[in-house]
């Protein structure tokens, strides 16, 4: 840990590892003062040999890189002299999830087919930054060898998923079947049979109509690779809207509403995107609606207060209905929102 390492191409400065680096996949770096402002991830190759270009480069974009004890995800970022540079190697995790003691909220369950009522916080699956505590950790505990290995094994059962902070119902494959039949039923998103995935979504503003269909391509956006954005040329997404409810703000005006959401697609991110892109984003989203911030201003104490507890996307999936894989009976089920959209919304319409 003690050597020091020259980046070459060009006068870098030296890059030197600290003798008094934490152990156990911690590493840090001070950056010398012999000219140069390398990039960030040049000087992850220095300090890290054992590790190839695209792995610093994950480790970068997985937010597991700091700079003078700030986290940096830009593997272009320009290091300057006299820089430390922290990097944390996630320790190996296994091929395949294990099982975890996690509770889970089960609305149905048979041999086929589980449905879950999904709590904000927990990930859909193991993924960079997430390897365990997932719900898939939680259903490899409850159903065992049971579970769909058609998604993988870092997937097994999953045909569709919500976001890490989205809460409601879920639906998951035990066996091949089932998972054959549900990924079918996404795949036409209800356009022809009987699956239907509804919504609450709290948003800041009102729509101009009662109610609406936005149909928007939607992809990867061009500069912040973590967000989705509408794009000319992305993938087809569709969602239809509806308003059920306004709430006035401190001034009279109304400041935010409840939107009943339905999708005809299934892209990532989609709904948030798409009343983002209406002009309506939802309220605690950070990260499609930190422009409107300033709003929260206009809503009583008791709604701020509300929602800087909630600390996530206002975003619930209460409603799906689909064709059980077996027997083809049409079932549906409803989750009513959760403790701190209830908190919310009480506080909202208060206001009134």
């Amino acid at each position: 840990m003690g050597d020091n390492h020259q980046v070459a191409g060009g006068p870098d400065p030296d890059i030197e590892a600290d003798d008094a680096a934490p152990t156990d996949g911690a590493r840090r770096l001070t950056v010398g003062g012999t000219g140069g402002s390398p990039r960030l991830d040049r000087v992850l190759a220095a300090l890290c040999p054992d590790l190839s270009r695209s792995r610093l480069k994950a480790l970068i974009l997985a937010g597991h890189v700091r700079l003078d004890g700030r986290e940096i995800r830009d593997p272009a970022h320009h290091v300057t002299a006299g820089a430390t540079v922290d990097v944390t190697v996630p320790a190996a995790v296994p091929a395949e999830p294990a099982g975890e003691a996690i509770p889970l909220d089960i609305v149905f369950e048979d041999d086929d087919i589980i449905v879950i009522n999904k709590p904000a916080g927990l990930v859909v699956h193991p993924a960079a930054g997430h390897d365990t505590g997932t719900l898939v950790n939680a259903l490899i505990a409850h159903c065992g060898a049971s579970l769909s290995g058609i998604g993988g094994v870092r997937r097994p059962g999953i045909v569709h998923r919500l976001d890490k902070d989205t809460t409601g119902l879920m639906v998951v494959a035990k066996n091949d079947r089932a998972h054959s039949s549900l990924s079918a039923q996404f795949a036409d998103h209800g356009r022809t049979g009987a699956l239907r995935r509804g919504y609450m979504a709290f948003a800041w503003g009102v729509p101009p109509r009662p109610r609406g269909t936005i149909e928007a391509p939607i992809d990867r956006h061009p500069h912040a690779r973590e967000k989705m954005a509408v794009r000319a040329g992305g993938r087809e997404a569709i969602t239809h809207w509806e308003v059920l409810e306004t709430y006035p703000g401190t001034d009279r005006k109304p400041v935010a509403s409840l939107i009943g959401c339905s999708l005809e697609t299934g892209r990532t991110h989609q709904i948030r995107v798409h009343l983002a892109h209406l002009g309506h984003p939802l309220l605690g989203d950070e990260v499609y609606g930190a422009g409107f911030k300033t709003k929260a201003r206009q809503l009583s104490p008791a709604a701020q207060a509300a929602l800087t507890a909630l600390g996530r996307q206002a975003l619930h999936a209460y409603l799906l209905t689909l064709e059980h894989p077996r027997t083809g009976e049409i079932l549906s089920w409803e989750a009513p929102l959760p403790e701190d959209l209830i908190l919310l919304q009480t506080a909202l319409d208060a206001a009134g």
